[in-house]
C-alpha cells in the first residue's frame, strides 16, 4: 500500500487516506498528511482512559455515544460528499457524537458535538492551533484541551455566532460539566 509522499504536489483526499497501511496513523488537514507517530506516552494513555471511563459511564442509557482514538472524523464530509472531496480527516483522542446519522462504520461524518485532545509534545502545536481553528470552523460545539503536565483543562464553547469564546480553565481538583452533553460531569481528581 502506498504511504504519503512528502514531495507530492497537490493534496491528499480520504480516498488516498483509506489506501494507507492500517498499522500507521495519519490525519489530513486541508489535504496535507500528518503522521500520528510516535506512539503515545504512558501519561497520555492514563489520562485518556480515565477521561473516557467517566464519559462512557455518564452516557450509559443516553443517546450520545463516546469514542476514543483511533476513529476517523471526516470534518469536510457533508451529505453526498465524494471521497475525493474529503480532505480533512482527524482522529481526536476522545469524541462524543449525539446525532447517530453522522456515524458510519468508518467513523463520524461531520462535526462531533464534543472533542477532547490530550496534549503531548509532538501534537501540542497542532491541537492548540490548527485543530482549534478547524473545530471552530466546522462547528464542534465543545472542545477540551487537556494539559497533563500542568493538570489543567482548557474548555472552548461555540457561541451563537459560531466562534469559540475565551476558554474556561479548570484545574486538577475541580469537577467540571460538559456544556454540549448534559449530565456529563468529570472529576479531574480522577484524571490527574
Amino acid at each position: 500500500m502506498p504511504i504519503p509522499d512528502p514531495e507530492k504536489k497537490g493534496r491528499y483526499t480520504y480516498k488516498d487516506y483509506k489506501a494507507w497501511p492500517d498499522n500507521e496513523r495519519w490525519e489530513l488537514i486541508g489535504g496535507v498528511a500528518y503522521s500520528m507517530s510516535p506512539a503515545l506516552k504512558r501519561e497520555h494513555q492514563k489520562v485518556s482512559i480515565a477521561m473516557s471511563t467517566q464519559i462512557f459511564t455518564a452516557l450509559e442509557g443516553k443517546p450520545c455515544e463516546a469514542y476514543s482514538a483511533p476513529l476517523d472524523v471526516k470534518l469536510s464530509a457533508l451529505p453526498g460528499t465524494e471521497e475525493n472531496d474529503i480532505d480533512i480527516v482527524v482522529q481526536p483522542d476522545i469524541m462524543v457524537v449525539c446525532d447517530p446519522d453522522k456515524l458510519d462504520e468508518n467513523g463520524c461524518n461531520g462535526a462531533p458535538d464534543w472533542i477532547i485532545e490530550i496534549l503531548s509534545p509532538s501534537t501540542a502545536y497542532k491541537d492548540e492551533n490548527e485543530k482549534l481553528l478547524l473545530y471552530e470552523k466546522y462547528g464542534v460545539r465543545e472542545y477540551w484541551i487537556i494539559q497533563p503536565g500542568a493538570k489543567m483543562v482548557f474548555i472552548y464553547i461555540l457561541d451563537e455566532k459560531g466562534n469559540y469564546k475565551k476558554p474556561e480553565v479548570a484545574k486538577k481538583d475541580e469537577v467540571i460539566s460538559s456544556y454540549s452533553v448534559p449530565g456529563v460531569k468529570i472529576d479531574l481528581k480522577r484524571i490527574f
